[in-house]
């Protein structure tokens, strides 16, 4: 009888817990990152800022996030995601909470920079969770959920933002959500736990550890520490891995221009008020929203129904691209109704594509899931410098066309990465692997 009890127990849920507590943890994330560009309109006439010095306040996260890629990887892979998550939060909460109390330009560039510091571990450690948590046929679903926080917080949240300078000041955009992430820091600590040690009961974690989630990693001892030369070998060695590489810089410059240059753009370029523009500005984002939740379920979908892993992973990635290549019509328009549709659509694809992370957890090397996340966002986030800089200098006071030419031209380029150069989606050998073969 006993016997027949436990053959039956059901598999516990807790990894639905886990991917609201990276779903909450995305929407503070992103939160952090394009609140700058909420408040840039009132910085900039208070401070009287040119076009140019707009842009390399809004690059100013990018520098930092991205050159911090790689040891931000390095520690994914050395400290568990229960220690490391919440410091990382604390730490970029404070810089962005003193933002809010700080003034002027100089400072809020040291203040964006320490924000890029302390951020950058952050999606190598959900890639990390993602791989640890769920099952193949799960994953896409799991990253479309948490990554569409990034969406969403932006929708709902940047009119919440918007109206909050509006009634005090500036100022309160970065306070207030400065305090948000301090608070989640705690409850992350007090909640989060790997599978085995967690109230996920036994059969929930063979369920995922059948399914290829990594649920023992974190037992696993890592018997160097350091990167070495066969370690950077292998993740710049694949042809495979550069595709990815190559294709999320041009996916995320699409979404670097929202972040950035899109509230001001609303604001100079289409003389909307702080109001208007913050519930105009959601429309695309919850576009995107819609996008990327969608791409995860289908993925996952065509996943269980045989598709190779292939086909559905990079289906929704290169459709996603070419539906965002229609931005640069909005660049020969004059009806801000029609250019918020066409901005629509451009972010619905950029949220269709931005699965982008399940081909991390599918291609990366065992072992060095946390160094090939960090390069991944590493490459893919020099956009978050590049995009803010060459939008500031090839617009005009009267026309943003040229903003919308350049997004364009990335975003076929970001095609032709996945087509031509990612190929057969399967998990690369370690450098040290290939030679014993």
């Amino acid at each position: 009888m006993t016997t027949a009890v436990q053959t039956t127990v059901r598999p516990t849920r807790f990894r639905v817990l886990i991917a609201v507590m990276l779903f909450i943890t995305v929407v503070i994330n992103y939160l952090d990152r394009s609140n700058l560009s909420i408040a840039m309109p009132a910085i900039a006439g208070e401070l009287d800022l040119s076009k140019a010095e707009q842009g390399l306040l809004l690059s100013a996260f990018g520098w930092t996030y991205a050159a911090l890629q790689l040891p931000g990887g390095w520690l994914v892979d050395k400290i568990p995601p229960r220690l490391l998550y919440p410091a990382c939060l604390i730490l970029w909460s404070l810089a962005t909470f003193f933002m809010g109390v700080i003034g002027g330009f100089v400072a809020l560039i040291a203040l964006r920079l320490m924000v890029g510091v302390f951020e950058a571990p952050a999606y190598p450690i959900n890639s990390k969770i993602a791989t640890v948590w769920f099952p193949e046929r799960e994953r896409a679903t799991a990253i479309g959920f948490y990554t569409s926080g990034q969406f969403i917080g932006l929708a709902l949240l940047t009119p919440v933002l918007s109206w909050l300078q509006a009634m005090l000041s500036w100022h309160w955009v970065f306070i207030a959500t400065g305090l948000v992430g301090i608070l989640w820091a705690v409850l992350w600590y007090a909640k989060y736990r790997e599978p085995r040690e967690s109230r996920a009961n036994e059969a929930e974690v063979e369920l995922i550890r059948s399914g290829g989630g990594l649920v023992d990693l974190a037992r696993e001892r890592q018997e160097r520490a350091r990167i070495t030369k066969a370690d950077l070998a292998t993740v710049l060695g694949s042809r495979k891995l550069w595709g990815i590489y190559f294709g999320q810089f041009c996916l995320t410059s699409t979404l670097w221009f929202f972040l950035t240059w899109f509230p001001t753009y609303l604001v100079e370029y289409r003389e909307m008020d702080y109001i208007k523009s913050g519930f105009l500005a959601s429309l695309p984002f919850i576009a995107a929203l819609v996008g990327v939740l969608a791409s995860g379920v289908l993925s996952d979908f065509l996943v269980r129904r045989g598709v190779s892993l292939g086909a559905a992973r990079k289906g929704p990635i290169i459709t996603g691209l070419l539906l965002s290549t229609v931005m640069v019509g909005a660049g020969f328009t004059d009806s801000t109704a029609l250019v918020i549709v066409i901005l629509s659509v451009a972010f619905f694809g950029n949220g269709l594509a931005s699965i982008t992370w399940s081909l991390v957890s599918a291609l990366a090397p065992r072992r060095l899931l946390g160094l090939t996340g960090g390069m991944f966002n590493f490459i893919g986030n020099l956009s978050s410098i590049a995009t803010p800089i060459v939008i500031g200098l090839i617009v005009t006071d009267d026309s943003f066309a040229p903003g919308f030419a350049y997004m364009t031209v990335i975003t076929v380029a970001g095609i032709l990465s996945y087509v031509f150069l990612v190929g057969k989606v399967e998990r690369v050998a370690e450098r040290s692997e290939m030679v014993v073969s």
